[in-house]
């Protein structure tokens, strides 16, 4: 059997035979400087914006597009999230095991769970690391089916 990381992910969803996972071992705080946060906050607004517009121009209710998209930080955080997995080497492992969890596949419960579980881990160290973003951490830590 080939080893199997934190996501679940192993060899057989093509990976290479022995391709090991490297873990959740922390690398440490998310190093967020009030200038780094408001650079993130500005291309988040700009992000969003832009979403609205598409969506308004495409014949959208403004006040439902306005519902739907995702706050200001709620994109901060999903890049510091990106990030963090980046940094550790889980984005790609963390990717694919979105994808395997949206498959019928008899494993796709298992990597859905897996994959929210690190994604907890991850939201709950940017929590800590940036109170600024709690609300929207937690937010997206709603959507997660964590036990």
């Amino acid at each position: 059997m080939a080893p199997v990381g934190p996501l679940g992910l192993s060899g057989g969803l093509g990976l290479p035979a022995g391709w090991a996972f490297a873990g959740l071992g922390r690398i440490g705080p998310v190093n967020l400087s009030s200038e780094r946060l408001h650079k993130l906050r500005a291309d988040a607004r700009l992000e969003r914006e832009t979403i609205l517009e598409y969506r308004v121009r495409g014949g959208q209710d403004p006040a439902v597009a306005y519902e739907e998209v995702p706050e200001l930080d709620d994109f901060v955080v999903a890049a510091l999230r990106d990030e963090l997995l980046e940094d550790r080497g889980q984005l790609a492992e963390y990717g694919l095991a979105r994808l395997a969890a949206q498959t019928s596949g008899p494993d796709a419960d298992t990597h859905r769970a897996n994959a929210d579980r690190v994604e907890f881990e991850l939201l709950r160290e940017i929590a800590d690391s940036v109170p600024e973003l709690a609300i929207a951490v937690w937010r997206a830590a709603g959507k997660l089916d964590v036990e």
